[in-house]
């Protein structure tokens, strides 16, 4: 069963070969034998999953018709909301917060008939890049258990890598699904800006984050999109049907592209910290594009060598606004050690927080000051906006942009986490996208000769997913990576 993908489960199911319970009773089987070393969990769900399953299979059994997933074991990310379970985001602050309401997207998989198995684990408020600043513990990857899955979605892409279960989803500010995705060779799909509800998913900066699916295959990945995408009247940043209609991403996945021109980005491949091993691999996945008909243009992106400091600016500022609410007296922890309020507000927020959180909660506060806001966010905002501009046009002249999804592979465990600005620089080729609100996805291209996943990302113009999928099928297609999961 490991060695289905996501579609083949699900398909099996539906014609009763495998029931959900048997997919169900696997899953548990392998978190049970992986998860005490990968630790991609913070909760698992074992009540309400099995439930569900049982659900699926009377379904089925009585000829009922079911979802897209029905019957298939899918993990959540834990900074969205379940009315089951806690919520923690990773962070002390939320150690036992429960909610009473399912996000968007959770209502979307519950109707499609997936199975949610558990939550994962998490940097702490999605701030990270290695799944280190989790307030509860570190998750390791599955390919090599001394080095870090990616942040801020590792626990998402080790539980998919893992082969625990057959789909996660995992949230992306700066390219939060995109690395996790490259260090665990996995896809990873970050949709356009307002493509997926963002309602029930606890903010971190809210005019960059967005929900996505973390599958085994391109054609997984489509199929997730197409359960949780669409307009949802609870989100305000939520794009209304008739402007962006939700197409049948899998109808023409395995028709490659004729005549098809990809971008690569001059500033990119002069990267200093790009990993030789990493611009090998993603060569050889533009030769194999040639051979495919593709016609391969250099760009210039100018403004992109400014996406780390504007990214740093605005999503700190948007953090320390979202995270104002979090003060011990609405919800979340609370110090037992007080004697005014002013302590109340103070000693639960330095308890809460993890120093990663007050870091960037600082460099926003700092950033939206009396005499600063001017000088640092403002004008962030309007390299921003150049930003987006510089991938708009260049999308004018070519059908996608390829790049490296992280300058290295998995990097072992520590080696960064006294050195914030370096962390800072792993997600150099997927702010980018962020910033502007374009689709990208990750998928593997190789394998360094320490036998890390190493990733390709991809990029195309806004709502245009059905085209970022086919494009990303033609080199899946032509080669076994979607195969390669480790062996635990």
């Amino acid at each position: 069963m490991d060695n289905l993908t996501l579609i083949q489960l699900r398909d099996k199911i539906a014609t009763g070969d495998i029931s959900a319970m048997d997919a169900l009773n696997h899953t548990f089987d392998r978190i049970d034998s992986v998860d005490p070393t990968v630790k991609a969990y913070i909760s698992i769900h074992r009540e309400e999953a099995t439930s569900q399953a049982i659900y699926i299979d009377e379904q089925i059994n009585s000829g009922q018709p079911v979802g897209m997933l029905a019957g298939v074991p899918i993990a959540l990310k834990d900074n969205m909301i379940t009315h089951f379970g806690r919520t923690t985001c990773g962070s002390k602050m939320l150690e036992n917060f429960s909610a009473p309401y399912d996000a968007h997207v959770v209502e979307k998989l519950k109707a499609a008939g997936a199975v949610i198995v558990g939550k994962c684990n998490m940097d702490e408020f999605a701030m990270g890049s290695s799944n280190e600043n989790s307030a509860f513990f570190a998750t390791h990857n599955p390919w090599d258990t001394t080095r870090v899955p990616g942040g801020s979605s590792g626990g998402s892409a080790a539980a998919v890598a893992a082969k625990t279960v057959w789909g996660a989803l995992g949230s992306d500010t700066g390219g939060s699904i995109r690395q996790p995705a490259s260090f665990c060779g996995v896809v990873g799909l970050k949709p356009t800006y307002g493509r997926v509800s963002r309602y029930g998913l606890v903010a971190y900066g809210s005019s960059l984050d967005q929900i996505g699916p973390l599958t085994k295959t391109v054609s997984d990945a489509a199929l997730m999109l197409q359960v949780i995408a669409g307009h949802d009247s609870r989100d305000s940043t939520s794009i209304d049907e008739k402007d962006a209609q939700v197409d049948d991403y899998l109808c023409d996945i395995e028709k490659p592209i004729n005549g098809l021109k990809i971008g690569i980005v001059k500033e990119f491949m002069a990267s200093e910290g790009l990993d030789p091993q990493v611009a090998q691999a993603n060569q050889a996945a533009l030769d194999q594009y040639k051979k495919m008909g593709a016609e391969i243009i250099e760009i210039s992106l100018p403004h992109i060598q400014y996406a780390i400091a504007t990214y740093y600016l605005v999503a700190t500022a948007e953090a320390s606004g979202n995270l104002a609410r979090y003060d011990g007296i609405h919800y979340g922890h609370r110090t037992t050690n007080t004697e005014n309020v002013l302590d109340v507000y103070s000693a639960s927020r330095s308890e809460g927080f993890g120093s990663e959180v007050k870091r960037r909660i600082m460099l926003g506060t700092y950033a939206l000051s009396s005499g600063y806001y001017d000088a640092f966010y403002l004008k962030a905002l309007k390299v921003r906006h150049l930003i987006r501009q510089d991938i708009d046009n260049a999308l004018k002249l070519v059908d996608c942009i390829i790049s490296p999804t992280a300058p290295e592979t998995a990097f072992a465990m520590g080696a960064k986490t006294n050195d914030p600005l370096t962390m800072y620089l792993s997600d150099i080729f997927t702010i980018g996208v962020n910033l502007g609100g374009h689709p990208a996805i990750s998928i593997p291209c190789g394998i360094s000769k320490e036998n890390l996943p190493i990733g390709l990302q991809i990029i195309t113009p806004a709502f245009t997913e059905a085209k970022l999928f086919r494009i990303a099928r033609m080199f899946e297609s032509t080669n076994d990576f979607a195969t390669k999961l480790p062996q635990l």
